[in-house]
């Protein structure tokens, strides 16, 4: 049976790997992308593979709070329900790193804009549906105030650290939301792949960009994932593994939890 999928990032990259491979197999994709002139080459793209015919396209700056809330909003007004969102989209450099109340762009987009959007969205989720947040290999332990933006991070750190804060309220977020709630699971989609964002920031042309494209689709729509509330899959390894030893620190995960509940309170 068709799912209804949103894809956040879906212009390039994993995400657009993905939404391909989900498009020809028929599901009904929402995707996502900050520049309009993607979007639309994107949409045209996925069209052309779909036997549904019909990609539905948002356009939002996932590293503005209130581009995220009208995001949401845009999607509820017109869908009732949904079976897989897939938090795709992150950064790693950008041209002004530091973004509203001194926020570095790479919480803002890869942590913070998730989980408001996961939050909004879970309504149209039942117990069957499930939201995969794109990890990375790359985690580093967090500065809970570089993450309220009272410091400044290199791209590196900022990056490592916001990818970790991401895993950690994926386990934090399924806990508490128990067997009422969709399965939520953070998934390091493979190092170095060939994307954009891996090109521009370590000067390599990557690893086949199907790899992470199919471990995606993979935790969207596989029976392996049915189960996997709160766990964290390596596709470096293959399988489910334990995540950094900081995601399984309940008073850490907390910390970064409150963290971000304090930076989206102040909006």
């Amino acid at each position: 049976m068709p799912k209804t999928i949103l894809i956040t990032g879906s212009t390039d990259g994993i995400g657009l790997e993905t939404a391909k491979m989900l498009a020809a197999q028929g599901h009904h994709l929402l995707i996502h992308g900050r520049n309009p002139d993607k979007l639309a080459k994107a949409n045209k793209q996925l069209a052309q593979l779909s036997s549904v015919g019909t990609i539905d396209s948002y356009t939002a700056d996932l590293s503005s709070l209130a581009e995220v809330d009208t995001l949401a909003r845009s999607i509820t007004e017109k869908h009732r329900h949904l079976d897989v969102v897939i938090n795709n989209a992150g950064v790693f450099n950008a041209p002004n790193a530091v973004k509203d109340a001194g926020l570095d762009v790479r919480f803002a987009v890869n942590t913070i804009a998730p989980y408001r959007l996961t939050q909004c969205l879970l309504p149209l989720l039942d117990v069957s549906g499930r939201v995969v947040n794109l990890s990375s290999a790359a985690q580093a332990p967090v500065d809970v105030e570089a993450l309220l933006g009272k410091g400044r991070l290199p791209a590196n750190a900022a990056y490592a650290q916001s990818k970790l804060a991401l895993t950690m309220w994926s386990r934090t977020l399924a806990r508490s939301l128990g067997i009422d709630g969709p399965v939520i699971v953070a998934v390091n989609p493979g190092s170095l792949l060939g994307s954009k964002m891996v090109k521009d920031a370590f000067g390599v042309d990557g690893s086949d960009l199907s790899i992470g494209a199919e471990i995606l689709t993979r935790a969207a729509l596989s029976d392996d994932f049915a189960e996997a509330s709160g766990k964290y899959f390596d596709n470096d390894s293959g399988r489910f593994a334990p995540p950094h030893p900081d995601a399984l620190d309940d008073a850490k995960c907390a910390a970064v939890l409150a963290a971000i509940e304090t930076i989206l309170s102040r909006d």
